[in-house]
């Protein structure tokens, strides 16, 4: 997360701000052209009495302040976004088009849903039924699953298998995929396994699959894609040119697949 300057270092910030503020200050005017050798320099003992003026300014009303951080978080914000939405069109091939990256329902479909998820994260799991609604009554949907196991050891065990056993066998993928999200409590490699075997998977062809450096290669690749579209957790979603962070219910959703349709 951004950290924000506390008080004792934006009070030195304000001031400086002020300062320039104030035009009439001699140290910030332009030297005059006929006198070149003029020092620009403010003397100590006028900026002991500017600094004197606008710290009693600040003690006396300390909203300017807090409104200062606002302002300061709302620029940063807005930078952060207008980032992100330049890196929908620079990553736009890394994003979509990943041959290593699961791609379910309808891989021709003519909008597509990027999801970042993790297979330990409540709220992943609580909106997954919405999901499975919108790709089973909408099957003109094409539907990238990107692993963002940030919920420590056993949620990286988990996106290993996974993308493991889409690389062994893509058709059995979504089965995994729909147990893993379904499941309650721990995911330690036994259980995953179990699962995996359940969807049709050889359990120890899997657990070899899990060893392939690609697949830490992809997980580190996501993370770093996480991070240019400022996602810094699960679910989060990109459809179209919108960047959902969080939980989205069945009718935003929907909403924002008609948007992106066009519709």
């Amino acid at each position: 997360m951004t950290q924000f300057p506390n008080r004792r270092t934006i009070v030195p910030l304000l001031i400086a701000g002020l300062l320039l503020a104030f035009g009439a200050v001699p140290a910030f005017a332009q030297p005059k052209a006929t006198s070149p050798s003029t020092s620009s320099a403010m003397s100590p003992a006028e900026r002991k009495s500017i600094e004197g003026v606008v710290r009693d300014l600040l003690m006396k009303n300390p909203e300017i302040i807090i409104e200062a951080i606002q302002s300061m978080r709302q620029r940063e914000q807005r930078e952060s976004e207008e980032r992100a939405k330049a890196n929908l069109v620079k990553f736009k091939n890394e994003l979509l088009n990943d041959p290593d990256t699961p791609v379910g329902a309808n891989v021709k479909g003519d909008v597509t849903i990027v999801e970042f998820f993790d297979y330990r994260c409540g709220y992943c799991k609580r909106v997954f039924p919405d999901i499975i609604k919108v790709l089973n009554t909408d099957k003109n949907i094409r539907y990238v699953f990107k692993e963002f196991p940030i919920l420590g050891p056993e949620s990286v065990t988990a996106s290993k298998a996974a993308l493991a056993a889409w690389s062994l066998d893509k058709t059995k993928y979504m089965a995994l995929h729909k147990a893993l999200m379904g499941s309650k409590g721990g995911l330690p490699e036994g259980r995953v396994l179990d699962f995996a075997t359940k969807a049709g998977y050889d359990a120890m062809a899997l657990k070899t699959a899990m060893k392939d450096p690609k697949i830490d290669d992809l997980i580190a690749k996501n993370f770093e894609l996480a991070k240019a579209f400022d996602i810094n957790g699960t679910p989060a979603f990109i459809i179209g040119d919108e960047i959902i962070r969080g939980a989205i219910d069945l009718q935003a959703l929907r909403a924002i697949i008609s948007k992106a349709r066009g519709s």
